[in-house]
Order: structure tokens, then C-alpha cells, then sequence
């Protein structure tokens, strides 16, 4: 059974940085690892994943944080990250990790079959 936890969620001003940690237990080595978030009324959005290839790690961002987000992994730890920088107000949200067993760098949350109970995430003007 995979179980995921994130952590690093806060208060930050524009600009600023947070970096956010998924910790998963359970062998997600080979899985799909991705996160999402979901801005208070909204629906839930794709952030980034990350798939290892065997070779390189393949990752997929949204259009709205190129250049500005960067996921990895430590495998070693069982670890994901996700690298937040020049946060925007817009950025404000509850940061969702999520684990995909069936392969392929998805976008859709409903080919996601393990969440994490989530994270805060609110950017200051």
C-alpha cells in the first residue's frame, strides 16, 4: 500500500520560494510521481510530474509554472520535491502529491490512483 505525505506548505510573499517534500512509503520507485493543486472553488490542476526512465528522469510541467517550478526525486529517500520559485499571488492553493502505478507522464488527476492529504500553499501580494 502507497502512502504519501507532503510537507512544506506555508505563508510566503510574492517572489518568494517554498519548497514542498512527498514522502512515500511503499515501492513507487517505478511510478508516475506528480503534483497537483486545488485554489479554493476551483477544480484540481496539474502542476508537474516525473517519471524515471531508467536512464534520465522524464518530468511535464503546465504552461502556467515553466521556468518558475522544478520537481525531482531522491530515490534514496523515497522522496519527491517540488521546487517553488518567483511564487505569484495566483500560486495559492492546497498542493496535492499523487502517485500513478500504471506508467506514462499523465496530466489527468483520475489516472492518479494514490493522493496525499495535501498541503497549503498561500503567496502574499
Amino acid at each position: 500500500q502507497v502512502q504519501l505525505v507532503e510537507s512544506g506548505g506555508g505563508l510566503v510573499q510574492a517572489g518568494g520560494s517554498l519548497r514542498l517534500s512527498c514522502a512515500a512509503s511503499g515501492g513507487t520507485f517505478s511510478y508516475t510521481m506528480g503534483w497537483f493543486r486545488q485554489a479554493s472553488g476551483k477544480e484540481r490542476d496539474f502542476v508537474a510530474a516525473l517519471k524515471w526512465s531508467g536512464i534520465v528522469p522524464l518530468s511535464k510541467y503546465a504552461d502556467s509554472v515553466k521556468g518558475r517550478f522544478t520537481i525531482s526525486r531522491d530515490n534514496a529517500k523515497n522522496t519527491v520535491y517540488l521546487q517553488m520559485n518567483s511564487l505569484k499571488p495566483d500560486d495559492t492553493a492546497v498542493y496535492y502529491c499523487a502517485a500513478d502505478s500504471t506508467g506514462g507522464l499523465v496530466t489527468a488527476p483520475s489516472r492518479y490512483n494514490y493522493w496525499g492529504q495535501g498541503t497549503q500553499v498561500t503567496v502574499s501580494s
